[in-house]
């Protein structure tokens, strides 16, 4: 059972609890409008990021098994001294979009440029295909990352939208009503009591 609030048990706090309950009702059919809409968004992009990270999981196998190959094909020393002289810039800018009171993240890759500075003939071209495999893989990296991002951000977001949609549907709204019930009643056995004293006071008025 809801618990009733503690307040005074006259007619303007009636009226009060009444303009709160109103505003207690449409804003829990706000919030659960916003939840039902979240968790819509969140299972789409749900489904988009798996099927994003299966494909780049995909990717990375295919870059791993070159890389590897690579390696039995080269000595370890020969294959460090490759990779320490290879090298790139990658240049990322992030934005943020707003998807019902989520900051959402975007990032754009700005500039890629990759360098293999080692010698062709000490290195197998295995590593070549790795290398500009990973290479290739770098944007759809980055793209999974941001989409992953959303979605914890959007769960978070759920779950706090969740928590004040119960508050009110389990806690203020029924101790509004509650309250509200409970001044109702003792107005009206207030107005009971001084209706039958009016009427004793009549009658004595009228024996005399």
């Amino acid at each position: 059972m809801a618990k009733s609030l503690n307040v005074n048990p006259n007619r303007m706090e009636l009226s009060r609890l009444k303009r709160r309950l109103v505003v207690a009702k449409r804003g829990h059919k706000l919030l659960k409008d916003k939840q039902d809409a979240l968790i819509k968004e969140f299972l789409q992009r749900a489904r988009d990021v798996k099927a994003l990270r299966e494909a780049v999981e995909e990717e990375l196998k295919l870059c791993y098994q070159s890389f590897l190959l690579a390696r039995a094909q080269t000595l370890p020393s020969m294959l460090e001294q490759a990779l320490l002289l290879a090298s790139g810039r990658l240049e990322v800018r992030g934005t943020s979009r707003n998807v019902m009171s989520v900051n959402i993240p975007e990032y754009q890759l700005q500039a890629q440029e990759s360098r293999l500075s080692y010698g062709l003939l000490t290195s197998p071209g295995s590593l070549d295909v790795a290398l500009e495999r990973f290479v290739r893989l770098l944007p759809k990296l980055i793209q999974l990352a941001a989409a992953e991002k959303a979605l914890r951000l959007m769960a978070t977001e759920i779950e706090r939208t969740r928590r004040r949609v119960n508050a009110l549907e389990h806690v203020l709204i029924p101790s509004f009503i509650e309250t509200i019930r409970g001044i109702s009643m003792k107005l009206d056995e207030m107005e009971r009591a001084n209706l039958g004293r009016l009427m004793r006071i009549k009658e004595i008025v009228r024996s005399h």
